[in-house]
């Protein structure tokens, strides 16, 4: 309509870079690190790391061609549509499993949202101890489902974060410029200051130190590898982001890709060096074992008291401790201004609750954002072990493999679609990232337990979209009016 609100195209290539290393980044590889070395026991760990990286670039090259292909906001839910809704992407294959991609969103963005604010609050209780008393913990059960949850001052700390995160992104995504600006330059020089801490000040054999029978290719090894990819996997997730903004993006045929394969580059490299620098100060075993906990919780701040030692080593740990709160900040922001579009596009298309296809004046759909954060809010309380792994499993199951199939079916049942960016290699980029996916879902402990939440949230989408269809039909055949 004359006079709507529109999303601008004003992302150039720098930004898209920025934003998706924003969401990369986040607080994944400071609160995760020990994760992995426990998973599998020792530095050997750092396995984990590259095999994520060789996953996160063959899934990254699928998001390319149909980035490019298809820069619109929303990103898969403008593939699943198109893929499985033939060339007018009205099929109702297409509706229905694009439906189900944006009704499992609500629940794996917020989940995404709320990983990073707790371990911000993770961070935050290093600075301020006080934040880590007073906390009361229980565990959740419905059915065979299982969760942690806490509730304390931390939580507390976690959930304010949210709220911050969702006033910045209430404005249009061209006054966001400066400080998506900023908080790179935050993540880069925390990054920077890690690697060169530990090159400095560590020793690199003790990053090697690897147990023995380290790499004796037992169940157990497989099984730890499986864990240490799914921590890894969840670190990588974000070079993506650009795509839920195709529709903002200039020359987006062109950006998008390069912005996909730069930013997994790049992270890829910092990680590498990040787990080597840490691990050439702190020792390993310290990093595995039951006791000090605190040290877990706060891996960077425990690394650069050790590296700097006692005169200075506890007041640059909290130096630390602050930069990694605003990195983990910086991911929250990223990864709600790209996921934001997500229910708005499918909205807009008549395709999910038409209350999420508002845009706020200045051009941003402020109704998803509100509702996103508000459900990242309820998963604060959640334990982040069980928040990560609940995420990981739904975009698998629910999006990742639906998309990986999809792009070669769209090859074989769309061959004269325009293709800006070609997968290198076709069609095994794709086949190996069903195939590493499928082996983070069966290669763990309890993966039983989280498919069937999966499965759950799968069932419920499934019996919304069907009841949406039927209402619509006795209505006369329309969809609803998403500007109603």
């Amino acid at each position: 309509m004359p006079g709507e609100p529109r999303l601008e195209r004003s992302l150039s290539l720098r930004g898209a870079v920025a934003l998706n290393m924003l969401d990369m980044i986040g607080v994944g590889p400071f609160i995760t690190l020990p994760l992995i070395l426990a998973a599998m026991g020792g530095p050997q760990a750092m396995l984990g790391w590259i095999l994520g990286a060789g996953l996160a670039l063959c899934d990254g090259l699928v998001w390319a061609e149909l980035g490019a292909a298809m820069p619109e906001a929303g990103g898969s839910y403008a593939f699943l549509r198109r893929i499985y809704g033939g060339r007018d992407g009205k099929g109702q294959a297409g509706r229905f499993l694009a439906f189900l991609y944006v009704f499992q969103l609500s629940f794996s963005a917020p989940l995404s949202a709320a990983s990073g604010c707790i371990g911000l609050s993770q961070y935050g209780t290093y600075v301020f101890p006080s934040l880590g008393g007073h906390t009361a913990a229980r565990m959740l059960h419905v059915g065979g489902f299982r969760a942690g949850i806490a509730v304390g001052p931390a939580t507390g700390l976690a959930i304010a974060a949210l709220l911050v995160v969702v006033f910045l992104l209430y404005r249009g995504l061209t006054d966001l410029r400066f400080a998506t600006a900023a908080m790179w330059c935050s993540v880069m020089a925390l990054m920077t200051w890690i690697v060169l801490t530990g090159a400095v000040r560590g020793h690199l054999s003790q990053a090697f130190a690897f147990p023995p029978g380290a790499f004796h290719l037992t169940p157990a090894f497989f099984l730890g590898l499986g864990s240490a990819m799914m921590f890894a996997t969840y670190d990588y997730w974000g070079y993506y982001n650009i795509t839920f903004l195709g529709a903002e993006v200039k020359d987006a045929a062109r950006t998008v890709p390069r912005a996909i394969l730069i930013s997994i580059a790049l992270v890829a490299a910092i990680y590498l060096a990040m787990n080597i620098s840490v691990l050439a100060v702190l020792p390993w075993q310290g990093l595995v074992g039951a006791q000090n906990e605190d040290a877990r919780r706060a891996v960077i701040s425990r690394f650069m008291e050790v590296a700097y030692g006692p005169r200075v080593g506890p007041a640059l740990g909290r130096v630390a401790a602050g930069l990694v709160m605003m990195t983990a900040f910086s991911g929250v922001f990223s990864l709600l201004l790209g996921y934001s579009r997500i229910p708005y596009a499918a909205a807009r298309d008549g395709n999910y609750f038409r209350v999420f296809g508002k845009l706020h004046r200045k051009g941003f759909p402020n109704v998803s954002l509100l509702m996103l954060g508000a459900a990242a809010i309820c998963f604060c309380f959640f334990s982040l072990a069980d928040v990560i792994a609940a995420l990981v499993v739904l975009r698998i199951l629910l999006q990742f493999l639906m998309q990986h199939a999809g792009v070669i079916y769209l090859r074989r049942t769309q061959p004269e679609m325009k293709r800006p960016f070609r997968i290198w290699l076709y069609p095994l980029p794709p086949l190996v990232a069903i195939a590493g996916f499928l082996y983070i879902l069966v290669e763990r402990p309890h993966f039983l337990r989280e498919i069937a939440g999966a499965g759950a949230v799968l069932a419920v989408g499934t019996a919304i979209y069907l009841v949406r269809e039927w209402v619509q039909r006795a209505g006369g055949g329309m969809s609803p009016d998403p500007s109603g």
